[in-house]
Formats: C-alpha cells, structure tokens, sequence
C-alpha cells in the first residue's frame, strides 16, 4: 500500500500549524513548524503573504489536514466521507468519530504509541492485540467494549518496557479507560465529537465532497 514517505514536518508546515505527527520532537524548540513558520518549498515565504485564500482553498486545506493528522491516504479517505453520509446523524461528526476508532488512532489515544505513525508501526508489526487476538490491521474498527492491548510477548522489547511509569501520569479520553501497569486500554463508548481534541471544521470537508 502507498504510503507517505517524506519528512513529516513539511506537512505541519504545508498546513501553517502543529499537527503533532512527530510525538516529543513537535513539544521542543526543535519543531520545524515554531522554526519556519512558512510552508515548506521555493515559494514557501511568498505564499505566507497572500491576502486571500478561495472557499475551494479553505475546504482543501481542511480536508488535507485532517488526513495528514490520522495518516490516511485520499482514496481511504473518500471511502470513510462515503460510508459518514450513509449512516444517520451528522456526516462530519461520523467521519471524525469512524478516524477516531481506527486501532492505531486508539494505540496513540492510549499511549503506546508516540504517534499515530508509530503507533500504525506497533499494530503492523503484530505488537498489539484485541480482545486477546493479534490485529494487524491499523484501520480495524474498534467497538464499545473492545479491549486494546500491547501482547505479552512484545512487553519485553526496550520500546515498551518503560511504558507503564510513563503512562501512570497520562490522561486519555473519556471514551477510554487505561490500566497502565498491564499496557491495557477499553473502549468505554463510542467517541464523541468533543473528545476530538484537535483544532478542525470538518463542515468544511463535506463542503468539498458536496460540490
């Protein structure tokens, strides 16, 4: 499957904010975003100095924000915006909540992953399991009473070792509930749109599928 393969700090600074795709790097003075305030390329400073941007533009830049934050490429995430208008309720808030359910989103939303790339790596590799089966699929579907785990045998590597001291002062979601000690996390509920703590407007997202 393709995937995104070039510095990641571009995309934060295509989209002029923190998107947090680097874990502990994006909370230092290292952050190419606090550094280079432009977007990224030869014209990356003129454009900081446009004086209007299109409806088109803004609609764009949101949808592409959002994909870049969860990591997912633009046929996935049609597919998600297609099945969001089928199910009842708000289209927008459906497709925030079916990202925020994807398994590597919920092993970040937990902790066991830095970020969600990281995370992505950890369910590829086999090191996360759910309802005690291995799942390697980072875009499973998680569901209310789902239980979300770092396997017995992966707690022994260096990347996990650690973990439970760190975690013990994390908060997650209160869609989630976290044993930190044991590297395990439940799916309380279903999430809310307010449990979605990044800065989005997701009305305009369907604004650009509905033209």
């Amino acid at each position: 499957m393709a995937r995104y393969t070039e510095a990641v700090c571009k995309l934060c600074r295509r989209e002029g904010e923190k998107l947090y795709l680097k874990g502990e790097k994006c909370y230092t003075d290292k952050c190419p975003v606090s550094r280079r305030a432009y977007a990224p390329g030869l014209h990356g400073r003129k454009g900081q100095f446009r004086r209007k941007v299109s409806d088109y533009g803004l609609q764009l830049r949101e949808k592409q924000k959002v994909r870049r934050v969860y990591g997912v490429l633009e046929a996935q995430f049609r597919r998600y915006f297609r099945e969001a208008e089928r199910q009842s309720g708000v289209t927008g808030t459906n497709l925030l909540r079916m990202l925020e359910q994807r398994l590597d989103n919920v092993v970040y939303r937990l902790g066991f992953g830095a970020s969600r790339s990281q995370a992505r790596q950890q369910v590829l590799h086999g090191h996360i399991e759910v309802n005690g089966r291995k799942v390697n699929v980072p875009s499973y579907q998680v569901k209310p009473g789902d239980v979300v785990a770092v396997r017995e045998r992966s707690r022994r590597l260096a990347e996990f070792r650690d973990l439970p001291q760190i975690l013990e002062q994390r908060a997650v979601p209160e869609w989630l509930s976290l044993d930190a000690a044991r590297l395990t996390g439940r799916v309380l509920s279903l999430p809310s749109r307010e449990a979605v703590d990044i800065p989005l407007r997701e009305e305009l997202i369907v604004e650009f599928y509905s033209r």
